[in-house]
């Protein structure tokens, strides 16, 4: 019992730390990122090539005035960036980022809480964050934060739906919803990326709607609403807001890796698939977890640099016109598909299994973005060269 909780209470301390420091150091990288699309040098004054940009941001926010508006609800206005910092944290408790430890007391294993419905609880407490957005809009007393706040309530209940059953998808080729066994499953039959290659897409979409990131950073649009639901606040409140999205983003990078590409899984190898556990398979493993993560939020922030945002009207009809019904249809064809594989053909999910979900999968990819396009991107632009030529 000592053991477990010494163990538990040191998981806690360096998972959690290590997120607060790879949140301010994607700070940094999001803007050097950003400065090289746009041919800009970026961050290079503070520190070594500017590595100690973030703790100048960070000391700055402590040192700048706290502002608080004069008819604001005063304990919802203070409480609203906890709440919606407090979340993102908590949802990366039950997120496995590598093998098993061993130690001379036992195994411990490399996740937080190995909680037996670890996806609905991922499901049930990333969904809370909306409400310090939401309360943080409602609280400042301004007609723009109150906006922001709406929009991201509408916006989380929009594709949250979608979000959550495209996650059913994994459910049923799992049978499981403990995130350990879904990596075990992965690690058995190839990864979910490839056998469920819809549902990675409509999660991946609204995933970036539920971190509230460009092209669907409606509730923050600068150009409509001043700042959107943080317009009154400033100084470290203000910071958590931000400090929030980015652990949003790192816990939807990392449920994406564990999901569908097979969490801590190292490709191309047996390895690390089973016991004895070593020191140098936890090591190996975390690093590659932290790989595919940091591919999903370089991704995030590449995104951001790319695209324009939504019309808040084709942002409500992407949720509700396209994913929603487009999950709707997937489970579907998906649920008859696993159903004749294992009643009719008797297998059992495997290599074999998950190829032929991947033809299918294919298949309505491919249909489904022939749909998406209808020769207004990929077929308009080869149209129109072809007139000009």
């Amino acid at each position: 019992m000592t053991f477990f909780l010494v163990s538990s209470i040191a998981k806690v301390v360096v998972v959690f730390t290590a997120i607060l420091v790879a949140v301010a150091l994607i700070t940094l990288l999001e803007r050097r990122i950003c400065a090289f699309i746009q041919d800009r040098l970026g961050p290079n004054r503070v520190g070594p090539q500017g590595l100690l940009q973030p703790a100048a941001d960070g000391l700055k926010s402590l040192l700048k005035e706290e502002t608080l508006p004069a008819q604001a609800d005063k304990v919802l206005f203070l409480l609203a960036p906890a709440i919606s910092f407090t979340p993102a944290l908590l949802t990366f408790a039950v997120i496995p980022f590598a093998t098993p430890l061993p130690t001379p007391w036992g195994d411990v294993p490399m996740v937080v809480a190995d909680l037996p419905v670890g996806f609905l609880y991922i499901l049930a407490i990333s969904s809370l964050g909306v409400y310090g957005v939401t309360l943080a809009g409602w609280s400042s007393n301004n007609k723009y934060a109150l906006l922001g706040g709406l929009r991201a309530s509408a916006q989380m209940i929009s594709y949250e739906i979608a979000l959550g059953m495209s996650t059913v998808a994994v459910l049923l080729l799992a049978g499981n919803v403990t995130l350990s066994q879904v990596i075990a499953q992965q690690q058995a039959g190839g990864w979910y990326v490839l056998s469920l290659l819809v549902a990675f897409f409509i999660f991946l979409v609204s995933a970036f709607a539920e971190t509230n990131r460009v092209p669907f950073d409606l509730p923050e649009a600068e150009a409509e609403l001043i700042a959107g639901y943080h317009t009154e606040y400033s100084a470290m409140k203000f910071s958590m807001f931000y400090i929030a999205e980015y652990a949003n983003m790192v816990t939807a990078s990392a449920l994406m890796a564990t999901l569908f590409f097979g969490g801590w899984d190292i490709p191309f190898t047996s390895w690390d698939n089973g016991p004895p556990w070593t020191l140098a398979k936890t090591l190996a493993t975390g690093a590659v977890f932290c790989a595919k993560t940091a591919c999903f939020v370089f991704l995030y922030i590449w995104v951001r640099w790319t695209l324009p945002r939504f019309r808040y009207d084709q942002l409500m009809a992407l949720g509700w016109k396209v994913l929603l019904p487009l999950a709707l249809v997937y489970l579907t064809v998906l649920a008859t598909a696993v159903w004749y594989l294992k009643e009719r053909l008797g297998w059992a999910y495997g290599p074999a299994f998950g190829w032929a979900l991947f033809g299918l999968n294919a298949v309505l990819a491919g249909l489904l973005f022939w749909w998406l396009d209808r020769g207004r991107i990929v077929s308009g632009s080869a149209a129109r060269a072809e007139g000009k030529a």
